[in-house]
């Protein structure tokens, strides 16, 4: 959603033949001149990150203390595309996993 009051407010979901499997909603807003990105899966207790590279059309968020992902990142790419990722350690193993977005029309 566009910003307004200083936040964002962001929904995704997971549909599998027909049917809701996942879904998440994410408030991005800003707290003392940081970006914090406060994730609210389905199922799980919510997880806040704090910005730690804000570049132009990249940011990088962390919380070191969340079991996993320690790192949320999102990276424009190309004027219609966006590629988001999520990463850390993952019961002592480092886990990336990507996920590629282009522009859509909202709708039907």
């Amino acid at each position: 959603m566009a910003p307004r009051g200083t936040s964002m407010l962001m929904m995704g979901r997971t549909v599998r033949n027909g049917e809701l499997v996942d879904y998440e909603l994410v408030v991005l807003k800003e707290d003392g001149g940081r970006l914090v990105y406060e994730a609210h899966p389905a199922g799980q207790p919510s997880a806040v990150f704090h910005s730690v590279d804000v570049a132009a059309g990249r940011v990088v968020f962390e919380n070191r203390e969340h079991d996993f992902p320690q790192r949320v990142g999102y990276q424009q790419t190309a004027p219609d595309g966006l590629t988001a990722w999520v990463e850390g350690n993952d019961h002592g193993k480092e886990r990336r996993i990507e996920f590629v977005y282009r522009r859509a029309r909202c709708g039907g």
